[in-house]
């Protein structure tokens, strides 16, 4: 292309973004993406963004919710924007097919930008477009990225952008993102009218932890909490005892299992092991992880103990959940 590749300059030219929206993404992803845009354009009173939704077979997209979105055609319609961004959630490796893995990797250097949301980093790495990047992708999966694609530098971070390329952890993340695009090309000023638009405070550094979303939670307006669930969510492999958050955090252990029932209704033991159980169904419905595996990746010290808590938990056996799915 005869443009600059780096979408992130100061301009007054409008851009044109493309998002390809995989069946089973969040609506919330679809809007944080494309509402900034759309409110930046009525901030400046002109069409400094413009965008188009497409979907794998052109049709309308099912989103989680239950929704459809509607959709302007296959990925071949995506030609001609600047940049192509990919928002998927549920399911991305069975919807990313291999034909549109195929379409994605011969028009991708049509684009000056590629982006991916959420599991959107995924569908772009099974591409080899993200080799030789550094790469983020929601936190939930940052191992499993990790590993299966080693040419791929993963950080925890909000978002990245790695050149020609940018990623987000999900749907925060992605406003982040498009605030940071909206400010480098029409200035801090707009994107601070659209965050405030929405009533939102934006992480200006996209290097922060995507776990450091808990800060800010509803009823954990502690700091105190919020730190130690941050620990927690870091160490869902191997947690640590209640006395080392505790004093982690600068308070005693008797102080911090006071601050988890005021502030969250159960002690930091319960809150715990309920977040490594979450994080197990998680491995046992979206991936095909052993159970074994899934009871070490999730802090179990053997599989008959991940067995009994995972039943007692959600009332049926870790298999049987599988097998349901």
């Amino acid at each position: 292309m005869t443009k600059d590749a780096n979408i992130f300059t100061r301009t007054h030219e409008p851009l044109d973004i493309a998002l390809l929206v995989l069946p089973q993404a969040s609506i919330l992803e679809v809007a944080a993406t494309l509402d900034p845009m759309r409110s930046a354009n009525r901030h400046l009173g002109r069409e400094a963004f413009r965008w188009r939704v497409v979907s794998p077979n052109g049709a309308a997209v099912p989103l989680t919710c239950g929704l459809e979105l509607p959709s302007c055609g296959g990925l071949e319609a995506a030609i001609g924007a600047d940049a192509l961004v990919v928002i998927a959630g549920f399911r991305q490796a069975e919807v990313a097919t291999r034909p549109l893995i195929a379409v994605l990797r011969r028009i991708a250097p049509r684009f000056r930008m590629l982006g991916g949301i959420d599991a959107g980093p995924w569908v772009l790495a099974r591409a080899g477009l993200l080799d030789g990047h550094r790469a983020t992708v929601h936190w939930e999966d940052l191992e499993d990225l990790a590993s299966a694609y080693p040419k791929i530098d993963v950080v925890p971070d909000r978002y990245v952008i790695s050149g020609p390329r940018m990623t987000a952890g999900g749907a925060a993340p992605a406003a982040d993102l498009m605030l940071r695009l909206i400010g480098a090309r029409l200035g801090a000023p707009l994107a601070m009218q659209v965050a405030s638009s929405f009533i939102y405070e934006a992480h200006r550094d996209g290097t922060a932890p995507q776990v450091a979303a808990t800060r800010r939670g509803p009823g954990r307006s502690d700091p105190r909490v919020a730190a130690a669930v941050a620990r927690m969510m870091a160490r869902l492999d191997d947690p640590e005892t209640i006395q080392v958050t505790a004093c982690a955090v600068g308070v005693t252990q008797r102080r911090l299992e006071m601050l988890f029932r005021t502030e969250l209704g159960m002690g930091p033991g319960a809150y715990g092991r309920n977040l490594r159980l979450q994080a197990a169904r998680r491995l046992v419905v979206d991936t095909s992880h052993p159970l074994q595996e899934v009871a070490l990746r999730c802090g179990f010290s053997s599989q008959a103990a991940f067995a009994r808590a995972f039943r007692q938990h959600f009332g049926q056996s870790a298999s049987a959940m599988r097998g349901s799915a």
